[in-house]
């Protein structure tokens, strides 16, 4: 310390942050070069050690986004080249604390976010859970996952595991035991998490993972290269690493916006991403991802990795609230919803039958809730599960208060109430300006619960098993009850979750 201002010498260098609520913040150190200039749609290069007492009191820039969210605008507005940066709270900075470490992976559909947003603070879940908590910056976008001719693919999950090697090398520094890292991620960021589960370079960076509502979406390398194409053809140039190096990368997430607007042009060729704007996701490559989560788990990968995983119980109605459809759906447009996300051609009668009274809106909502978040997340548990290992199982059904309760459990709900801000950034949208009692008391259930699990292992409730299917329902009564949504389930049991493929040429 230096005057009461915390400073840390870790191998990467010495650094300076500050105080805040009695945890120690250090923010914008940079665990990758620069991508940019040669580097540029490369794989992150480690960073040398830097020289004197580095300043860590701000956050790095974003990496270059779209326009969704307004987060182009948020990266325009913090101009620089340094995007691959960390942020570390830790409520006891040195080398002898040995606390358990959170390192928190943002969603953003893997086309916006930052590790900075004001709702990913972590200083409440640092005090108050006794961890270290870390979050990060990772390439998005075309920049970080679009299939770029003489790149190597899944830039932005290479990020990640840059960051991860960062934080086992110099966590000691500042509290954290390397040897218990638990990675962490809401939406893209759960299904991050997921790929990180499958990629060989990511084994033995961390020791536990929580996948919040993994986003399902992997795609195979033919149907990146065609999107990639379309995106590229907007700037009149091809996808490769030679044509696009001079572009500026407000252009190039531009390009990408205008592909992902109109997406549905494309249905024929690229499927129900198509109807959905998924323009990026994850590549199977067969090199730094080889197969899917699914099949990676299944077949016994990271079996040494303890696993959370779940999601909430109405994850499309935000969506469907920010479409303008919410209480609009047409028995027309939910019959096209059952036909392009079901997982075959009799998924629509089972939805039917399975859920009677449902009308036109529940059922647009139930079929995309399943294809993109929840069945993808709950088969994450069962092939680990298949495979002989444990995974635990939850899910949120507490009901969002914002815009006059109509939300329910709605994606990214778990987000706020996890890290316990519960009175900035976004979550207004959904808790309200003045979030109820509820909203605290449910949020301690979940941040003891990923502390718990942080620590050792248990989150506090039995593992998921094929029998009894036991999960934990957060809500303002919690329980432990059999997985709440059997039917899709059992609708769903026999899909293969693949690489999502090119269907036309």
């Amino acid at each position: 310390m230096i005057a009461g201002v915390p400073v840390v010498d870790a191998p990467a260098g010495v650094v300076r942050g500050g105080w805040e609520g009695g945890v120690a913040v250090f923010r914008g150190m940079p665990f990758a070069k620069a991508p940019v200039g040669v580097r540029r749609f490369g794989a992150p290069e480690p960073v040398g050690r830097w020289g004197g007492v580095r300043d860590a009191t701000a956050f790095g820039p974003p990496p270059p986004q779209g326009g969704a969210l307004g987060m182009g605008a948020l990266s325009r507005d913090q101009p620089g080249d340094d995007w691959l940066t960390v942020n570390v709270w830790t409520p006891e900075p040195g080398p002898g604390a040995a606390l358990p470490v959170m390192v928190w992976i943002h969603g953003g559909g893997y086309t916006v976010g930052t590790g900075a947003l004001p709702e990913y603070d972590g200083g409440r879940l640092a005090r108050e859970g006794g961890v270290v908590l870390v979050t990060l910056n990772y390439r998005v976008g075309l920049e970080g996952f679009g299939h770029v001719e003489g790149a190597p693919d899944n830039r932005g999950l290479l990020d990640q595991v840059a960051a991860l090697t960062w934080v086992r090398d110099n966590i000691r520094a500042f509290g954290g035991d390397p040897d218990r890292v638990t990675v962490f991620g809401q939406s893209a960021g759960g299904g991050s998490v997921a790929a990180l589960l499958a990629m060989p370079r990511a084994a033995g960076l961390f020791r536990r993972a929580v996948a919040q509502s993994a986003q399902g979406t992997f795609f195979t390398r033919g149907l990146a290269a065609d999107i990639a194409t379309v995106c590229a053809a907007e700037l009149g140039l091809r996808p490769t690493a030679a044509d696009l190096a001079g572009v500026p990368p407000a252009e190039l997430a531009a390009a990408g916006d205008a592909v992902a607007a109109t997406m549905a042009r494309w249905a024929e060729r690229w499927g129900p991403i198509a109807h959905r704007s998924v323009p990026y996701s994850p590549v199977v490559d067969g090199d730094s991802l080889p197969v899917t989560p699914w099949q990676a788990l299944a077949a016994g990968a990271c079996a040494d990795v303890d696993l959370l995983v779940g999601h909430t119980r109405d994850e499309q109605r935000l969506l469907t609230a920010l479409e303008g459809l919410l209480g609009q759906v047409t028995p027309e447009q939910a019959a096209a919803a059952l036909a392009a996300f079901g997982p075959d051609a009799g998924a629509a009668r089972r939805y039917r039958d399975g859920y009677p009274a449902a009308g036109p809106d529940e059922l647009h909502e139930l079929v995309l809730s399943d294809w993109l978040f929840r069945m993808p997340s709950l088969r994450l548990a069962e092939a680990r599960t298949a495979a002989g290992s444990t995974a635990h199982v939850y899910e949120l059904t507490w009901p969002a208060p914002g815009m006059g309760g109509v939300l329910g459990a709605c994606h990214g709900l778990d987000v706020p109430l996890v890290f316990g801000n519960l009175d900035r950034g976004q979550p207004a949208l959904l808790l309200g300006e003045s979030p109820p009692p509820e909203a605290e008391a449910v949020s301690a259930q979940l941040r003891a619960a990923w502390t718990s699990f942080a620590t050792s292992g248990d989150p506090g409730w039995p593992p998921y098993d094929a029998g009894q299917r036991r999960t934990r329902r957060f809500d303002t009564v919690p329980a432990v009850v059999p997985y709440p949504e059997e039917t899709s389930r059992r609708i769903w049991q026999d899909h293969d979750f693949r690489a999502l493929p090119l269907l036309g040429g």
